[in-house]
């Protein structure tokens, strides 16, 4: 199995759609999904909290929330994001929650004692707070966010990588969230495994997206040649 970049990993989801048809909203639906169904495997129970930013990190938590509440779990959302900078995909997948009428806690950074409240209540935290592509420390509200998961006493997924752990490298240059589970998409990422990763990642488990073998060859071979030409 490959052990993917930030570049590589989003070269895959570029070679998905432009080589094979795979839409982004596609992949968010299968990412979801994927880590709705691993939830269920390791027998979590409610309340669950989905804690999102504003990225597709956030619109992988709005598609985990919907498939937990489409098998009677207690969710929560928890928006720490203003939702006027929710775009794409995520924004789709947050109007379907919204027409559901699923509990969302707008823009918690307003509201950070109820928030703390509802974290300290919860069984289960899942994290889509920042995505693969971020690097730096993470910036106010997100930060606080962080911190606040970190004290709740609930066991906490982390969406593809903990966020404030650096993809790349597994550095932490401000505050990460130490998750109990890392649901990973596609493959590994090489900040899961080097650095600081292993301290906060928990039990790594990778989800298959859906996307063909081929489309993950090709987008590495191609990364692997942008790089040489920089």
């Amino acid at each position: 199995m490959h052990i993917l970049t930030k570049e590589q990993a989003a070269q895959i989801d570029r070679c998905a759609n432009t080589d094979f048809g795979i839409s982004g909203l596609m992949l968010m639906e299968n990412a979801g999904r994927g880590a709705s169904d691993l939830l269920c495997a390791l027998q979590v129970s409610s309340p669950i909290v989905v804690c999102c930013g504003k990225g597709n990190n956030a619109g992988d938590g709005y598609v985990i929330a919907r498939h937990l509440l489409a098998r009677s779990f207690e969710v929560t959302v928890l928006n720490w994001e203003n939702a006027e900078k929710i775009r794409g995909d995520a924004r789709t997948n947050y109007e379907i929650l919204r027409a559901m009428q699923v509990e969302i806690v707008e823009h918690a950074a307003r509201e950070e004692s109820a928030a703390h409240r509802l974290l300290a209540g919860a069984a289960w935290i899942v994290d889509a707070l920042l995505g693969t592509g971020t690097s730096g420390p993470p910036r106010a509200p997100i930060d606080r966010a962080i911190n606040a998961i970190n004290h709740a006493p609930a066991e906490t997924l982390a969406v593809d990588i903990p966020s404030g752990l650096d993809c790349n490298t597994g550095a932490v240059p401000g505050v990460a969230v130490r998750a109990n589970h890392t649901c990973t998409f596609a493959a590994p990422k090489v900040g899961l495994l080097e650095g600081e990763g292993p301290k906060y990642t928990g039990n790594v488990h990778v989800v298959d997206l859906g996307i063909p073998p081929e489309a993950i060859r090709r987008a590495i071979a191609q990364n692997d040649v942008d790089s040489d030409d920089s």
